[in-house]
C-alpha cells in the first residue's frame, strides 16, 4: 500500500506550502491541474474554504479532494449543530485525518488518496497549521511544510535555507511566493498561477492571487 500511495503522490502535480509566524499562518499553492502530460485546467484554486475559519490545501485527485473536503465540512457542521460549540483546528485535523486514514484502507478498487495542509483560527485567536499525509498520519507544524505535493522538493529546499523563526505573516507571504515561484520554474506539474492566504487573529485574508504569464522573446 506504501509504494502505492508513493506512485500515486509523485503524479499529484500540485505544489503545496503552508508556513507557521509568529503573529499566524501562511498557506499557498499553485494553479496547475493535470492528468498525465495533458494541463487540463491553468486557473484551478487548490486551497479551499471548509467553513468561515479553516483552510485546507489538497494534493492528489482533484475528484477526491473536492469529496474529502466536502466530507470535513458536513462533520464539522453536524458536531457544531451536535455540541453547540465551534470545532477546534486540532479537531478538524484530527477528523480529517481518520477521513484520510479510512480512504485507503476500506476495501476500493481506486482508494482516496489525498495529502492535505490544513489551517485556521480558533476561537481564542490561536491560529494553527497541520499537515495530514496521505496515509492519514496528522501532524502539527511548527515551522513549515509542502506535504506530499510534486513540488515539495524545491519547496522544502529553498525554506531550508530561507525560512528563520519568528517571521511575520507580511514576510511569511513573501517567502511563500518565492518557494511556490520556484517550483513552478522546475516542476512541470505545477505553475500557471498562484494563491497564498494568510491567517491570523483577525481573520482569513486572500493575500496574493496572481497568474504567470509566459513571455515570448
Amino acid at each position: 500500500m506504501n509504494e502505492e500511495i508513493n506512485k500515486s503522490i509523485l503524479k499529484s502535480s500540485t505544489s503545496l506550502v503552508g508556513i507557521v509566524c509568529k503573529d499566524g499562518v501562511v498557506l499557498g499553492a499553485d494553479r496547475r491541474v493535470t492528468a498525465g502530460t495533458l494541463v487540463v485546467d491553468k486557473n484551478y484554486q487548490k486551497i479551499l474554504a471548509i467553513n468561515d475559519f479553516i483552510l485546507a490545501a489538497f494534493t492528489g485527485g482533484v475528484a477526491d479532494a473536492q469529496l474529502t473536503r466536502k466530507m470535513l465540512s458536513a462533520e464539522l457542521r453536524l458536531k457544531e449543530l451536535a455540541t453547540k460549540t465551534r470545532p477546534t483546528i486540532k479537531e478538524a485535523a484530527n477528523l480529517l485525518s481518520m477521513i484520510t486514514y479510512r480512504g485507503i484502507r476500506n476495501p476500493t478498487m481506486i482508494p482516496n488518496i489525498v495529502g492535505t495542509l490544513i489551517a485556521g483560527v480558533d476561537e481564542n485567536g490561536e491560529v494553527e497549521l497541520y499537515t495530514i499525509e496521505p496515509a492519514g498520519g496528522v501532524y502539527k507544524v511548527k515551522e513549515y511544510d509542502a506535504n506530499f505535493s510534486s513540488g515539495m522538493p524545491y519547496i522544502l529546499g529553498l525554506l531550508e535555507r530561507q525560512y528563520k523563526k519568528d517571521l511575520t505573516v507580511k514576510e511569511g507571504i513573501e517567502l511563500a511566493k518565492e518557494a511556490l515561484k520556484s517550483s513552478t520554474q522546475r516542476d512541470v506539474g505545477s505553475g500557471n498561477g498562484i494563491d497564498v492566504f494568510a491567517l491570523t487573529k483577525e481573520g482569513i485574508k486572500h493575500a496574493v492571487s496572481e497568474g504567470i504569464i509566459p513571455e515570448y522573446k
